[in-house]
């Protein structure tokens, strides 16, 4: 088999591994709050992704922003790190890697983002492995805690099998928005008392 033959798996899987960490990622009660759709026109992509979190919007909004923290909650990500931030403009560089079956994926990626503070995160490629790349992320107050909607559409450079490909991103989008989810809900736990 041909080196470029061989290297047209990597650059799929390269592909999905960046879906999810850019959708700009825990058990079933929090799948029921997550809600994922992914649609293939083309070679253009589209994810959309509702979460509903009972914790205040300022909560949220930092998990989300708390760029140089994200490896430690989650799992794709290893690394992570501010590259320039002047005001509400934060250029993020991340790398980190995905498995699917037996095999391992990394990927990386710099990206620019505009925050609109409490409400609003936009993000575009600066370098990675999409031909093109914007997202927005809204936070919207809820009797009972925040909306979250993430809004992606993405041109990758690698090809995505149309059938399996949306199946594979949805399933590692769902699992990223879980764990934002759960890094949430772990900050949002009130601390301990000490016992009296």
């Amino acid at each position: 088999m041909s080196p470029a033959r061989c290297a047209i798996p990597f650059l799929r899987g390269a592909a999905l591994a960046l879906f999810a960490l850019l959708a700009s990622i825990a058990g079933a009660a929090a799948s029921e709050r997550i809600a994922v759709k992914v649609e293939k026109s083309g070679q253009r992509v589209t994810v959309d992704v509702v979460v509903q979190a009972d914790a205040p919007v300022a909560l949220a909004w930092s998990v989300f922003t708390d760029y140089e923290s994200m490896p430690a909650f989650l799992k794709s990500v290893t690394q992570s790190k501010v590259l320039k931030r002047d005001g509400n403009s934060v250029t993020v560089e991340q790398a980190g890697a995905v498995r699917v079956a037996f095999m391992r994926f990394a990927f990386h990626a710099v990206r620019s983002v505009e925050l609109a503070p409490m409400r609003e995160i936009r993000s575009g490629q600066l370098s990675g492995d999409f031909k093109e790349y914007a997202s927005t992320t809204t936070f919207t107050p809820t009797e009972h805690g925040v909306r979250i909607h993430h809004h992606g559409s993405y041109v990758p450079k690698a090809w995505i099998q149309p059938l399996i490909g949306p199946a594979l991103i949805e399933a590692e989008t769902r699992r990223q928005y879980e764990q934002f989810l759960a890094e949430i809900e772990r900050r949002h736990k009130p601390e301990a008392r000490p016992a009296s």
